[in-house]
């Protein structure tokens, strides 16, 4: 990411012990809103050709790292922890709050994975959302079935063995993405590292408890656009059919709990899809930008 193309402004968040970065460009056309984009786990924003996107559709583009994630990781840090998702509503309150000088006609949300899980949560507690963008969220663990079993009783731990150090995810996925293996994308390795960060038990608990809250449903009144792949990658050594498909979720999680979060939601099925659909081989990237694009002038 050139740096000429973007301004990064960084904010104290948790009442100064960490930063937040918000990374934004704004359109050289008529602005039609304001994109506020929220990455996943083990993520961070590098993905300019989605930005671009959204400013030549004429919409002003802002992500947000997250605390102690990319452009925030201090070596202190447990990379990517947080003890509870809301506490990220204040990352998105302050982005809010930054853009209120553009004048902007809508704030659309637009979350991916585990950023797809805090924007809908947002989204079903503020009314001042035009729009929810979900790019394969994180709505249910995508676990075997003794473990998904365990998860609940592991889930309360958490809060008193906050740091202890779970299984890492397998590195099919980065894999996938990252030049020098099979991907076509070129991104920090330090930030996104391919061998994955260790996940911990607290921050299994924070997403086992917002997930039980978004799979009980949500009242979300803004209209809302989740979109998946076809299908899911269950493997845990590289096969090519990682190329083609979600190898984070199950895609049948997303479907089941997509339809109760929302009275107005568009359901979108990409072929081949990547579990960041916008990373995904062109064909469908392009197949996912013209779908959004779509939903997008309807609002």
């Amino acid at each position: 990411m050139k740096s000429t193309d973007f301004t990064l402004h960084t904010f104290q968040v948790e009442e100064n012990k960490s930063e937040a970065t918000l990374i934004y460009r704004r359109t050289d056309i008529e602005s039609k809103g304001a994109i506020i984009y929220v990455h996943g786990f083990i993520d961070y924003f590098f993905q300019t050709e989605m930005a671009l996107w959204f400013n030549n559709l004429g919409f002003d583009f802002v992500a947000i790292d997250l605390r102690r994630y990319g452009r925030n990781l201090r070596p202190e840090d447990k990379p990517n922890f947080i003890g509870e998702i809301k506490e990220y509503f204040q990352e998105i309150d302050y982005a809010i709050k930054f853009i209120e000088p553009w004048n902007v006609s809508k704030i659309i949300l637009n979350g991916h994975s585990t950023g797809g899980l805090t924007t809908a949560l947002y989204a079903h507690y503020h009314s001042n959302i035009s729009g929810l963008i979900l790019n394969s969220p994180f709505f249910d663990f995508n676990v075997p079935a003794i473990s998904k079993l365990t998860i609940p009783l592991l889930s309360p731990l958490g809060k008193w063995f906050p740091y202890l150090e779970m299984s890492k995810l397998p590195q099919t996925y980065p894999m996938s993405l990252h030049i020098k293996h099979k991907g076509e994308w070129d991104f920090n390795t330090q930030w996104k590292p391919i061998e994955n960060f260790p996940t911990y038990l607290g921050w299994i608990r924070a997403i086992h408890l917002a997930q039980q809250e978004l799979q009980s449903g949500l009242n979300i009144q803004c209209p809302i656009v989740v979109l998946h792949s076809d299908k899911s990658y269950k493997g845990s050594k590289w096969s090519d059919e990682v190329l083609k498909s979600d190898a984070v979720l199950d895609v049948e999680h997303i479907k089941k709990y997509a339809k109760n979060i929302g009275k107005n939601t568009t359901i979108i099925e990409i072929k081949n899809g990547l579990h960041d659909l916008v990373l995904s081989q062109k064909e469908s990237r392009m197949n996912y930008y013209q779908k959004l694009e779509k939903w997008l002038m309807q609002l």
